[in-house]
């Protein structure tokens, strides 16, 4: 059976293009690839790539995310070492970023934050397959490490 090879980019709808947009370049450092004013977004955090995220303007007056209907939950930002981890989520803390909560599933521990509009985002940091305990083990057991010394986990 043929099939993707990767999720290459989501499109998320947003009320101001312009807020959206330095919202994730000051707090996920993603570069602006391409911007059509007013309409459209391009961001990615890769230089070989046109994108990862477009961002839809939508107008200040729609409404936001609604947990109660069928769509999107949140997507993810893989980080390349846990280290980078650490250091994306204090950024986190010093610019206020609202963080729901801190997430540990065993081989990975992520972080989840809401944009400007409220859409759910996870940064996290995934253990390489050589270093999981047991083959498949998700969501079971303790990530090793912690991201400070008092950790929500949910």
């Amino acid at each position: 059976m043929v099939k993707p090879r990767q999720l290459g980019h989501i499109v998320i709808q947003v009320r101001d293009l312009d807020v959206s947009e330095r919202w994730y370049s000051e707090v996920l450092g993603l570069k602006t690839m391409k911007k059509y004013p007013g309409s459209m977004t391009f961001m990615s955090a890769r230089d070989d790539s046109t994108h990862e995220l477009a961002l839809s303007n939508v107008g200040p007056d729609a409404p936001g995310p609604d947990s109660t209907r069928v769509g999107l939950n949140h997507f993810a930002w893989e980080m390349d070492s846990f280290e980078d981890l650490k250091e994306l989520y204090a950024h986190l803390k010093a610019k206020d970023v609202n963080i729901r909560n801190i997430g540990d599933h065993g081989l990975s521990l992520g972080v989840y934050i809401t944009d400007p509009d409220g859409n759910g985002i996870e940064v996290y940091y995934e253990m390489p397959k050589e270093e999981w305990p047991e083959e498949g083990v998700l969501f079971k057991g303790e990530f090793p490490m912690k991201l400070e010394l008092e950790e929500v986990t949910v």
